[in-house]
């Protein structure tokens, strides 16, 4: 009877733990991608600072070029760049929020493994069979 309450600790312990090893990384996916997106938009910013304010620059909006001026897309850049500095600091308290999760499932499985070391032995098997 023991060794089925253990059991099935271990498998509600071990799902949880798959499910936040998924979440952490579609985070990081996603903080990958708003560094990306930031970098991109710091670097056009840097390249527009360096044009004369007179100067022709042009939009892309899909397949299509549109006359924008200068300070527009100074200010969109500005934008997209503040805004993912913003996801990425709140993607960072997600993660962080994860990883504080997944040590306290981690510290709930030694606990079990402590308490009946011979569960370890049964979940050895599983995993081999």
């Amino acid at each position: 009877m023991a060794d089925e309450v253990n059991r099935a600790t271990f498998l509600e312990i071990q799902g949880r733990m798959i499910e936040i090893t998924g979440k952490l990384k579609q985070l990081q996916t996603q903080i990958r991608n708003k560094e990306g997106e930031k970098k991109r938009a710091f670097l056009t910013l840097e390249e527009l600072k360096q044009l004369a304010e007179d100067t022709n620059t042009y939009k892309s909006i899909g397949r299509t070029f549109v006359l924008e001026s200068k300070s527009v897309l100074m200010n969109e850049q500005e934008q997209k760049f503040k805004d993912s500095e913003t996801a990425i600091a709140s993607l960072q308290s997600s993660k962080e929020y994860l990883e504080k999760q997944m040590a306290e499932v981690e510290n709930n499985l030694r606990e079990l493994l402590q308490q009946d070391p011979g569960i370890a032995r049964q979940i050895m098997s599983m995993s081999v069979a």
